[in-house]
Protein backbone atom coordinates (compact mmCIF):
# COMPACT_ATOMS: atom_id res chain seq x y z
CA UNK A 1 0.00 0.00 0.00
CA UNK A 2 1.32 3.69 -0.56
CA UNK A 3 0.78 5.46 2.46
CA UNK A 4 -0.66 9.25 1.30
CA UNK A 5 -1.07 12.45 3.20
CA UNK A 6 -3.14 15.13 1.75
CA UNK A 7 -1.94 18.86 2.40
CA UNK A 8 -4.63 21.40 0.91
CA UNK A 9 -5.93 24.32 2.76
CA UNK A 10 -9.07 24.04 1.22
CA UNK A 11 -11.86 21.63 2.60
CA UNK A 12 -13.48 21.37 -0.79
CA UNK A 13 -9.83 20.27 -2.49
CA UNK A 14 -8.83 17.83 -0.14
CA UNK A 15 -12.55 16.34 -0.44
CA UNK A 16 -11.82 16.23 -4.21
CA UNK A 17 -8.55 14.42 -3.94
CA UNK A 18 -10.43 11.98 -1.24
CA UNK A 19 -13.28 10.98 -3.58
CA UNK A 20 -10.58 10.76 -6.85
CA UNK A 21 -8.11 8.56 -4.62
CA UNK A 22 -11.09 6.03 -3.37
CA UNK A 23 -10.73 4.66 -7.05
CA UNK A 24 -7.23 4.10 -6.82
CA UNK A 25 -6.55 0.67 -4.53
CA UNK A 26 -2.72 0.70 -3.86
CA UNK A 27 -3.25 3.90 -2.09
CA UNK A 28 -4.27 4.02 1.79
CA UNK A 29 -4.96 8.00 2.81
CA UNK A 30 -3.61 8.03 6.29
CA UNK A 31 -4.37 11.88 7.27
CA UNK A 32 -4.54 15.60 5.68
CA UNK A 33 -3.80 19.02 6.74
CA UNK A 34 -5.35 21.95 6.07
CA UNK A 35 -1.30 24.40 6.72
CA UNK A 36 1.70 23.67 6.24
CA UNK A 37 2.50 23.48 9.66
CA UNK A 38 0.17 21.06 10.21
CA UNK A 39 2.25 18.78 7.26
CA UNK A 40 5.50 19.16 8.38
CA UNK A 41 4.97 17.65 11.67
CA UNK A 42 2.22 15.33 9.80
CA UNK A 43 5.32 13.76 7.66
CA UNK A 44 7.43 13.55 10.11
CA UNK A 45 4.75 11.21 12.37
CA UNK A 46 3.67 9.26 9.99
CA UNK A 47 6.37 9.17 7.47
CA UNK A 48 3.92 8.84 4.12
CA UNK A 49 5.40 7.07 1.13
CA UNK A 50 3.67 10.29 -1.12
CA UNK A 51 1.96 13.60 -0.49
CA UNK A 52 -0.12 15.68 -2.50
CA UNK A 53 1.10 18.87 -1.85
CA UNK A 54 -0.72 22.24 -2.45
CA UNK A 55 1.84 24.81 -3.89
CA UNK A 56 -0.05 27.78 -2.06
CA UNK A 57 -1.44 28.29 1.51
CA UNK A 58 -1.47 30.91 3.82
CA UNK A 59 1.75 31.31 5.92
CA UNK A 60 3.95 28.58 5.33
CA UNK A 61 3.47 26.90 1.39
CA UNK A 62 4.27 23.93 -0.26
CA UNK A 63 7.49 25.17 -1.10
CA UNK A 64 8.23 26.25 2.97
CA UNK A 65 6.99 22.38 3.70
CA UNK A 66 9.83 21.19 1.59
CA UNK A 67 11.90 23.85 2.43
CA UNK A 68 11.17 22.63 6.10
CA UNK A 69 12.26 19.30 5.40
CA UNK A 70 15.45 19.81 3.52
CA UNK A 71 18.37 17.09 4.79
CA UNK A 72 15.31 14.69 5.82
CA UNK A 73 13.60 11.78 4.23
CA UNK A 74 10.98 13.49 1.56
CA UNK A 75 8.09 11.21 -0.01
CA UNK A 76 7.34 11.18 -3.17
CA UNK A 77 5.57 14.72 -3.94
CA UNK A 78 2.93 15.36 -6.18
CA UNK A 79 2.06 19.23 -6.67
CA UNK A 80 -1.50 20.40 -6.56
CA UNK A 81 -1.10 23.73 -8.51
CA UNK A 82 -2.64 26.04 -11.06
CA UNK A 83 0.27 27.17 -12.86
CA UNK A 84 1.47 27.96 -16.54
CA UNK A 85 2.41 25.99 -18.99
CA UNK A 86 6.31 26.64 -18.16
CA UNK A 87 5.49 25.70 -14.62
CA UNK A 88 3.82 22.83 -15.73
CA UNK A 89 7.06 21.85 -18.40
CA UNK A 90 9.65 22.22 -15.27
CA UNK A 91 7.72 19.73 -12.92
CA UNK A 92 8.07 17.33 -16.06
CA UNK A 93 11.12 17.49 -17.21
CA UNK A 94 12.42 17.60 -13.12
CA UNK A 95 10.29 13.95 -13.09
CA UNK A 96 7.94 15.38 -10.16
CA UNK A 97 4.11 15.14 -10.63
CA UNK A 98 1.55 17.55 -10.57
CA UNK A 99 -2.05 18.34 -10.63
CA UNK A 100 -3.99 21.22 -12.03
CA UNK A 101 -6.69 22.44 -9.78
CA UNK A 102 -9.43 21.87 -10.04
CA UNK A 103 -8.36 18.45 -10.23
CA UNK A 104 -9.10 15.32 -12.68
CA UNK A 105 -9.66 12.09 -11.25
CA UNK A 106 -8.53 10.32 -14.69
CA UNK A 107 -5.28 12.82 -14.29
CA UNK A 108 -4.94 12.25 -10.57
CA UNK A 109 -4.75 8.38 -11.68
CA UNK A 110 -1.75 9.16 -14.18
CA UNK A 111 0.30 10.73 -11.34
CA UNK A 112 -0.44 7.85 -8.92
CA UNK A 113 1.28 5.34 -11.49
CA UNK A 114 4.13 8.17 -11.56
CA UNK A 115 4.47 7.97 -8.11
CA UNK A 116 4.28 4.48 -8.14
CA UNK A 117 7.67 4.52 -10.47
CA UNK A 118 9.07 6.75 -8.31
CA UNK A 119 8.67 5.01 -5.33
CA UNK A 120 10.42 2.15 -6.77
CA UNK A 121 13.61 4.23 -6.75
CA UNK A 122 16.33 4.74 -4.10
CA UNK A 123 14.47 7.82 -1.95
CA UNK A 124 16.56 11.22 -2.44
CA UNK A 125 16.75 14.39 -0.64
CA UNK A 126 15.66 17.09 -3.42
CA UNK A 127 18.57 18.31 -5.31
CA UNK A 128 19.81 21.96 -5.56
CA UNK A 129 18.64 22.24 -9.60
CA UNK A 130 14.89 21.10 -8.40
CA UNK A 131 15.35 23.27 -5.32
CA UNK A 132 16.36 26.07 -7.47
CA UNK A 133 13.38 25.31 -9.87
CA UNK A 134 10.89 25.78 -7.16
CA UNK A 135 12.26 29.47 -6.13
CA UNK A 136 11.93 30.47 -9.70
CA UNK A 137 8.42 29.39 -9.95
CA UNK A 138 7.51 30.58 -6.59
CA UNK A 139 8.71 34.00 -7.34
CA UNK A 140 6.17 34.64 -10.33
CA UNK A 141 3.23 31.97 -9.11
CA UNK A 142 0.86 34.24 -6.54
CA UNK A 143 -2.08 35.35 -7.23
CA UNK A 144 -3.87 38.65 -6.54
CA UNK A 145 -4.47 38.82 -2.73
CA UNK A 146 -5.93 42.65 -3.04
CA UNK A 147 -6.90 45.05 -5.69
CA UNK A 148 -5.75 48.17 -6.30
CA UNK A 149 -8.83 50.36 -6.93
CA UNK A 150 -8.05 54.50 -8.00
CA UNK A 151 -10.64 57.24 -6.84
CA UNK A 152 -10.57 61.09 -7.30
CA UNK A 153 -8.55 62.14 -4.20
CA UNK A 154 -7.45 58.59 -2.57
CA UNK A 155 -7.13 54.90 -3.10
CA UNK A 156 -8.96 52.06 -2.02
CA UNK A 157 -7.16 48.61 -1.49
CA UNK A 158 -9.66 45.73 -1.47
CA UNK A 159 -8.74 42.14 -0.67
CA UNK A 160 -10.15 39.51 -3.21
CA UNK A 161 -11.55 37.88 -0.33
CA UNK A 162 -14.28 40.64 0.04
CA UNK A 163 -15.27 40.61 -3.23
CA UNK A 164 -18.64 38.92 -4.84
CA UNK A 165 -18.50 38.82 -7.83
CA UNK A 166 -17.09 41.00 -11.01
CA UNK A 167 -18.91 42.45 -13.82
CA UNK A 168 -18.07 42.93 -17.71
CA UNK A 169 -18.79 46.73 -17.65
CA UNK A 170 -17.61 48.10 -21.45
CA UNK A 171 -14.15 49.00 -20.98
CA UNK A 172 -14.16 48.30 -17.51
CA UNK A 173 -14.80 46.00 -14.59
CA UNK A 174 -17.47 46.56 -11.76
CA UNK A 175 -16.38 44.82 -9.02
CA UNK A 176 -18.83 44.13 -6.38
CA UNK A 177 -18.03 44.12 -2.64
CA UNK A 178 -21.17 43.89 -0.33
CA UNK A 179 -22.91 46.44 -0.67
CA UNK A 180 -20.16 48.49 -2.40
CA UNK A 181 -18.99 48.54 -6.04
CA UNK A 182 -16.22 50.03 -7.96
CA UNK A 183 -15.05 50.52 -11.54
CA UNK A 184 -11.62 49.73 -12.27
CA UNK A 185 -9.68 49.31 -16.29
CA UNK A 186 -9.58 45.67 -17.08
CA UNK A 187 -10.39 42.96 -19.16
CA UNK A 188 -12.28 39.55 -17.99
CA UNK A 189 -9.93 37.72 -19.66
CA UNK A 190 -6.89 39.35 -17.80
CA UNK A 191 -8.45 39.89 -14.37
CA UNK A 192 -9.96 36.19 -14.06
CA UNK A 193 -5.72 34.63 -15.13
CA UNK A 194 -4.48 37.07 -11.81
CA UNK A 195 -7.25 35.59 -9.16
CA UNK A 196 -7.11 32.25 -7.43
CA UNK A 197 -9.27 29.72 -9.55
CA UNK A 198 -10.12 27.79 -6.93
CA UNK A 199 -11.75 30.93 -5.45
CA UNK A 200 -13.25 32.57 -8.76
CA UNK A 201 -14.98 31.15 -11.28
CA UNK A 202 -16.26 32.38 -14.57
CA UNK A 203 -20.01 31.94 -14.75
CA UNK A 204 -20.74 33.78 -17.57
CA UNK A 205 -19.17 35.15 -20.82
CA UNK A 206 -19.63 39.01 -18.13
CA UNK A 207 -19.39 37.65 -14.77
CA UNK A 208 -16.86 35.93 -12.65
CA UNK A 209 -18.06 34.73 -9.14
CA UNK A 210 -16.20 34.12 -5.34
CA UNK A 211 -17.51 30.46 -4.84
CA UNK A 212 -17.10 31.60 -1.14
CA UNK A 213 -19.97 34.01 -1.60
CA UNK A 214 -22.58 31.43 -3.21
CA UNK A 215 -25.41 30.27 -0.35
CA UNK A 216 -27.85 28.69 -2.72
CA UNK A 217 -28.25 27.15 -6.58
CA UNK A 218 -31.09 26.59 -8.87
CA UNK A 219 -31.41 24.90 -12.08
CA UNK A 220 -32.96 26.32 -15.39
CA UNK A 221 -35.04 24.11 -17.17
CA UNK A 222 -32.95 24.94 -20.10
CA UNK A 223 -29.64 24.07 -18.82
CA UNK A 224 -28.90 26.86 -16.76
CA UNK A 225 -28.32 27.94 -13.40
CA UNK A 226 -29.34 30.80 -11.25
CA UNK A 227 -26.67 31.51 -8.45
CA UNK A 228 -27.67 33.44 -5.23
CA UNK A 229 -24.94 34.83 -3.38
CA UNK A 230 -24.88 35.78 0.02
CA UNK A 231 -25.43 39.50 -0.56
CA UNK A 232 -28.96 38.32 -2.09
CA UNK A 233 -27.91 38.98 -5.76
CA UNK A 234 -28.76 36.81 -7.89
CA UNK A 235 -26.47 35.65 -10.97
CA UNK A 236 -26.74 32.99 -14.28
CA UNK A 237 -24.29 29.99 -14.26
CA UNK A 238 -24.38 29.37 -18.22
CA UNK A 239 -24.13 26.36 -19.72
CA UNK A 240 -21.09 26.71 -21.28
CA UNK A 241 -19.15 27.02 -17.81
CA UNK A 242 -21.46 24.92 -16.16
CA UNK A 243 -18.67 22.06 -15.91
CA UNK A 244 -15.49 23.97 -14.86
CA UNK A 245 -18.05 25.48 -12.10
CA UNK A 246 -19.11 22.45 -11.13
CA UNK A 247 -15.14 20.73 -10.92
CA UNK A 248 -13.97 24.32 -8.67
CA UNK A 249 -17.15 23.18 -6.11
CA UNK A 250 -15.78 19.14 -6.31
CA UNK A 251 -18.93 18.16 -7.61
CA UNK A 252 -17.71 16.56 -10.82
Amino acid sequence: MIRTLIIDDVQLARERLKRCLAAEPEVQIVGECDNGTNAVASIRELSPDLIFLDVQMPALDGFGVLEALKGERVPAVVFVTAYNEYAIQAFDVNALDYLLKPVDCARLSKAVARAKSQLAQPADDLDSRFRAMLEDIKAGSKFLKRLTIKLTGHTILLPTDEIDWIEGYGNYLKVHAGRESHLIRGTMQSLEAKLDPETFVRVHRSAIVNIEKIKEIYPRSNGDQDLVLQSGEQLMLSRKYRDRFLAALGDV
